[in-house]
């Protein structure tokens, strides 16, 4: 008899350990679905929006789409429905973001690699590294710069053109006015639909998740503030004859290429910072100088970009093409990471030495050229 207790004894622990098993898988896997966890609003540069933008229904006010957004946290979600015509600027600038990321660090040992997975950049954002602060800066500006076009090309419902007030240094016979880019809307805009996600949960203030989140929000003020700094005053003559009777000037956004430059300037320069039990960023280092408003922080130091980490997500450098005669980070020394380079030969043929010949013929000799191509161990 006891003997028959004790078995249902060890069989009702098993059932009942069993539930807990399964009521903590499904916690894990809510944990895994939080938006801030698994994903990120960087994926909306990876999405075709160009094709929902003849299906108005998508955009319509019962629509179901922003639901539909993966990396959205909650509060994204309520601005994506209350802005719906808004979101395929949001990810034409997010993915303009992305291709400069990738431009500007071709030359480095990570060169902004695309994952298969809905964060984009994969684990690596987890850390808190100068490469994870560009990030944010640079899709934050391309947010905000395209936002400001489609405000002025008159896309959105909720804005026009640019209503800034007249520059001070301003000529007083020309005209201020034009259609500029609505800087002011796009950098409002962007600030409201990408720091909520900072802003909108909870941490224990001092804690490393709050300091992860001042960061984000530092860096894409930093996008934000340079987009408007590059921007600038643009005129044109009106008369006949060009007698440039009439000067009409407007706010005009720089090239993002140039925006682009700035930020990694701004990344060259950034500055390690901690959080303080206030819940403050501070200098790790008391002799560097305070960063402002327009500069990028970090808060940990990069991996190792050299050798492939899948847990990271890291590509390494095996395979990548180098410059055999450079001394710099796009060198084969410093991009092999001292591993050595193999040479590979390669034959190029291209048209050349073209002649036209009236009419309408043009011939041209085919040009062959023997190139070497360096490429890491």
């Amino acid at each position: 008899m006891k003997h028959k207790m004790s078995c249902c004894l060890v069989f009702r622990l098993l059932v009942l350990s069993a539930l807990a098993g399964a009521a903590a898988g499904v916690q894990a896997a809510r944990g895994r679905r939080e938006p801030w966890t698994n994903g990120s609003w960087f994926n909306m540069g990876l999405i075709e929006f160009k094709e929902w933008s003849n299906q108005t229904v998508v955009f319509s006010g019962k629509s179901r789409v922003c639901a539909h957004l993966r990396g959205l946290t909650p509060g994204q979600r309520r601005v994506c429905r209350r802005h719906k015509d808004h979101m395929p600027a949001v990810g034409d600038g997010v993915l303009r973001g992305i291709r400069e990321c990738q431009h500007q660090f071709r030359h480095k040992r990570w060169n902004c690699t695309v994952t298969a997975d809905e964060t984009v950049f994969g684990p690596l954002t987890l850390i808190a590294s100068r490469e994870t602060a560009f990030t944010h800066a640079i899709t934050a500006a391309g947010v905000s710069l395209e936002i400001s076009r489609a405000c002025r090309d008159g896309r959105l419902a909720s804005c026009g053109c640019s209503r800034a007030a007249r520059p001070r240094h301003l000529h007083s016979d020309w005209v201020w006015g034009g259609c500029g880019d609505n800087l002011e809307y796009g950098y409002k805009f962007t600030e409201g639909f990408v720091d909520i996600r900072e802003r909108e949960r909870k941490v224990k203030r001092g804690s490393r998740e709050q300091g992860r989140q001042l960061m984000n929000r530092h860096n894409n003020e930093a996008g934000r503030r340079a987009v408007i700094k590059k921007s600038r005053v643009t005129c044109k003559c009106h008369g006949v004859s060009g007698s440039c009777s009439l000067i009409t000037c407007w706010q005009q956004l720089a090239t993002f290429r140039e925006i682009g430059d700035y930020l990694r300037d701004k990344y060259e320069g950034a500055t390690e910072v901690k959080v303080s039990r206030r819940g403050k960023l501070r200098l790790s280092n008391p002799n560097y100088s305070l960063p402002t408003a327009q500069d990028l922080v970090y808060l940990e130091d990069s991996p190792n970009y050299c050798i492939r980490n899948i847990s990271l997500g890291a590509p390494g450098t095996m395979g990548r093409e180098c410059n055999k005669t450079s001394a710099g980070i796009d060198g084969c020394s410093l991009m092999c990471c001292g591993r050595g380079y193999n040479t590979k030969k390669i034959v190029v043929k291209e048209r050349c030495e073209c002649k036209f010949h009236w009419c309408c013929r043009v011939d041209c000799n085919t040009c062959v050229t023997t190139m070497e191509v360096y490429t890491c161990k």
